[in-house]
């Protein structure tokens, strides 16, 4: 069993977000100890592991909700939880496309800066210097 503060670093959440989740239903299946402190077991990580997944790409806490209910439903929600991660998945990947792209823009300017600084040449498009390069065109 693993107290809220060793879950919490496990699973990289916050131990309010952790108590939030099991406070609302996301986490079912918590007891607490004599001292009233909720423990987790190896289960219990199972939800800890679908909620992070299914926020971190940016479900609505209602939607998490649901899923969790379905789940709890029993087998005849299967097909209904599918849809839920197919939907989620296209999510994933539009984020990961949207991620790539920015990627992209960064390595650019990465290699960019790195020849200024290798070449010990002035930055041409930022602003501040584009009045030096107008005077000195003209």
């Amino acid at each position: 069993m693993y107290t809220i503060k060793e879950v919490s670093e496990m699973m990289d959440v916050s131990e309010h977000t952790l108590r939030f989740w099991a406070k609302n239903g996301f986490i079912p299946d918590i007891v607490r100890d004599r001292n009233n402190i909720r423990l987790f077991s190896e289960h219990t990580l199972g939800w800890v592991k679908i909620v992070k997944c299914l926020r971190n790409v940016g479900v609505d806490l209602k939607s998490v909700k649901r899923y969790i209910e379905l789940c709890l439903e029993g087998d005849s929600t299967i097909p209904e939880r599918y849809e839920i991660i197919l939907d989620t998945k296209k999510k994933a990947l539009e984020q990961m496309k949207d991620l790539k792209q920015q990627l992209d823009v960064l390595d650019y300017k990465e290699n960019y800066y790195k020849n200024l600084i290798e070449k010990n040449l002035k930055d041409k498009f930022n602003p501040v210097n584009e009045q030096e390069f107008v005077a000195q065109k003209a």
